[in-house]
């Protein structure tokens, strides 16, 4: 299997800021270990992401305040990292990590970005450490590029996914779940096609419960060719931003849930990191690593890839 990491390229933050840019570079390598002892894993440096294929998804005005470092002051504290040409460099590659795991995943079955899930950037903001929104401008690159019709993001971060919803909210080919919690951020939240709002507190059995049911909706409804898989760290009990109750092994059935029934549908699956808050850096990396190689023991499906006729 195929993943694309691109914490070659840093972003420093000041001392003390709480987004734990390190979990990266512990990913890449606790699954670097795991391929040397065999695990079916192809490290592959993602591209920076094009102008062409930003500008499908989001404002060219912004892109280019971004872009050359002249967003206003609200817009940085919006985003919440300081801007920087190394923040510019590391978006885009995360971006292109995205587009790149979509292609692959087109190709040979299941692919993933070890980053990514910006779920909150929307068509002319970004915000919660989110600059450009990698499966928007994923969905929206395979499309272009005819590999896919229809697209579902199926968003397991705990918070919503606002920026992912406002996108694509007046297009019917591209499907936007998201399962969260109902009082954490954001607190403004722009409607998905299916919303599963949570209770704080909630644990796996119920978490399990209301997840396959909407899984399966939205596959029903969105007949995808390609899933975008936002597999969040941050529902994890342990997490310091998540406020639900989740262990690492519900987490781990939520993966098998969402893979086994995206496979089933014959479509492709495209993995994307998500949040992660916990102060244990190695919990954060348990949870990530084990929804790589969940997914990279999995034989591909027994379906060609591309469009398939409607």
């Amino acid at each position: 299997m195929r993943v694309f990491p691109c914490d070659r390229f840093p972003l420093p933050l000041p001392e003390g800021h709480r987004f734990p840019i390190d979990k990266y570079a512990l990913l890449r390598r606790r699954l670097e270990a795991h391929a040397a002892g065999g695990a079916d894993l192809e490290f592959v440096e993602p591209h920076a992401a094009t102008d062409d294929e930003l500008a499908r998804v989001h404002d060219r005005a912004y892109l280019g305040r971004v872009l050359s470092g002249t967003l206003a002051p609200a817009e940085v504290r919006r985003i919440g990292f300081p801007w920087s040409a190394a923040l510019v460099e590391r978006s885009l590659r995360s971006t292109g990590a995205a587009v790149d795991a979509a292609a692959a995943a087109l190709s040979d079955g299941v692919a993933a970005s070890l980053a990514g899930g910006t779920h909150h950037a929307g068509t002319d903001f970004g915000e919660g450490y989110c600059v450009f929104n990698d499966t928007a401008v994923a969905a929206r690159e395979m499309q272009a590029r005819g590999a896919a019709e229809r697209v579902l993001i199926v968003d397991c971060d705990v918070h919503q996914g606002n920026g992912t919803a406002q996108i694509f909210a007046a297009d019917p080919t591209v499907f936007t779940m998201s399962i969260h919690g109902a009082r954490n951020f954001p607190v403004r939240k722009h409607p998905s096609s299916l919303d599963v709002p949570l209770e704080d507190g909630t644990g796996d059995d119920e978490y399990l419960r209301l997840l396959g049911p909407a899984v399966a909706e939205s596959i029903t409804r969105s007949r995808p060719d390609l899933v975008l898989y936002i597999a969040g760290a941050d529902p994890y009990a342990g997490d310091r931003l998540g406020r639900l109750a989740l262990t690492k092994a519900g987490l781990l059935a939520r993966d098998r849930l969402v893979l086994e029934a995206a496979r089933g549908s014959g479509a492709a699956v495209a993995i994307v990191c998500g949040g992660g808050y916990c102060p244990d850096l190695e919990a954060i990396v348990d949870i990530h690593a084990a929804t790589v190689l969940l997914a990279a023991a999995q034989d591909p499906p027994g379906v060609s890839r591309g469009v398939r006729p409607r």
